[in-house]
């Protein structure tokens, strides 16, 4: 839905709906019937609960907030779904079933997609009825999405996949996925590229889960072998897949929004704490932390509605946090590498500069696209 179409919200209204999102997830909380926030990437051993706890929050009404009533949203504003995420991470309770789902697959289908696919989607998505992964990267082709190879033949009324993709979170799980596959071979590198609704059920898909240093299973590889899709799963133009895809990036990079400032606020104070706990040079480095962690702080709420700040705030929230979890492991000391609350977060860090586009490629497009620099040379 175009935000010309959206409903307009007044303070006053934000403030009421603000205590009443308040009261809800404090019931909520109390009752046990909250799931704990995990962050963009749904863990697998909570997939059962965050399934049940979407359920309950589109019974209740607090699901879909911004989307129309006519696809099961709430018919409010965008600014809602904002207070919703703060409160939500104030709270320290997950804002929605998973990011792959609610703000990429579904706002995808809201902004491009036709009134069947509309309907035949949307409702199941808000209900948690429908898990959704994300089907773009591949071996050789991660960061540089234009050079993708995974081929969709078209055959008649039918497209006929070949290919595999890579680090798909829950994809095991997944009823659908948002895939990008080359339909044009001919065409010029970012113009022949389609993107689909895949039915991850279908005949010759195959999903296998990969082990990570941290002994969890979130991500996958999946491969596709003459998986024939119906045209009907295509969104958007034939060929004009890059365009929906750059969308799907960019909610993927600013869906944080407002709640992220609160998050951050949130380890900023972690580290004031744990800074009478550390020598002189513990403080020194945890005050580095701060000193950059505020100053992201400060430029997230001055200028987060900017859409050139998602690059910005993706790369300096994966390296604060990658140096965050390496300082405090250096500060526990041998304890870190064995088994203590900052074990996994260690082990987990490093993914975290490649998720969502590597701290390399989002140097790149801040320095072409925000800045206006010359683009990088392509060998």
């Amino acid at each position: 839905m175009s935000t010309t179409l959206e409903a307009q919200a007044t303070g006053n209204e934000l403030d009421a709906f603000r205590s009443e999102a308040v009261q809800f997830l404090a019931e909520a909380v109390d009752s046990g019937v909250a799931c704990p926030a995990y962050g963009a990437i749904l863990v697998p051993a909570m997939h059962d609960q965050a399934r049940r706890w979407q359920r309950y929050c589109y019974d209740h009404g607090w699901a879909g907030l911004h989307w129309p009533t006519s696809v099961g949203g709430q018919g409010l504003s965008r600014a809602h779904t904002g207070v919703w995420m703060e409160e939500c991470e104030r709270a320290g309770v997950a804002p929605y079933l998973n990011l792959q789902g609610i703000v990429l697959a579904g706002e995808a289908i809201l902004r491009t997609g036709t009134q069947r696919q509309r309907e035949r989607f949307l409702h199941p998505i808000l209900t948690g009825e429908m898990l959704w992964c994300q089907l773009f990267s591949e071996p050789g082709a991660g960061s540089d999405l234009g050079g993708l190879g995974t081929a969709a033949v078209a055959d008649g009324s039918r497209f006929v996949l070949n290919g595999q993709k890579v680090w798909s979170s829950n994809a095991q799980f997944a009823e659908y996925g948002i895939l990008m596959a080359r339909t044009e071979p001919d065409a010029p590198k970012h113009r022949g590229i389609s993107f689909f609704l895949l039915d991850m059920t279908l005949p010759g898909i195959e999903v296998r889960p990969i082990t990570q240093m941290t002994g969890d299973r979130e991500f996958c590889e999946v491969f596709f072998e003459d998986v024939s899709i119906p045209d009907d799963a295509l969104l958007g133009e034939r060929g004009g897949g890059w365009g929906v895809a750059m969308a799907v990036l960019s909610d993927e990079r600013g869906g944080a929004g407002a709640s992220g400032v609160i998050s951050l606020r949130k380890r900023l104070t972690k580290m004031i704490e744990a800074a009478g706990d550390t020598g002189p040079l513990g403080r020194q480095s945890l005050a580095d932390l701060l000193a950059r962690g505020s100053a992201l702080a400060a430029l997230m709420e001055l200028h987060g509605a900017d859409p050139r700040m998602a690059p910005v705030s993706k790369l300096a929230n994966s390296e604060l946090g990658y140096d965050e979890v390496a300082i405090g492991a250096s500060l526990r000391g041998a304890e870190a590498m064995l088994d203590s609350p900052e074990t996994e977060a260690f082990l987990y860090a490093p993914g975290m500069r490649i998720a969502g586009g590597t701290s390399e490629i989002q140097r790149n497009i801040i320095g072409e696209r925000v800045l206006g620099l010359p683009r990088e040379p392509s060998p």
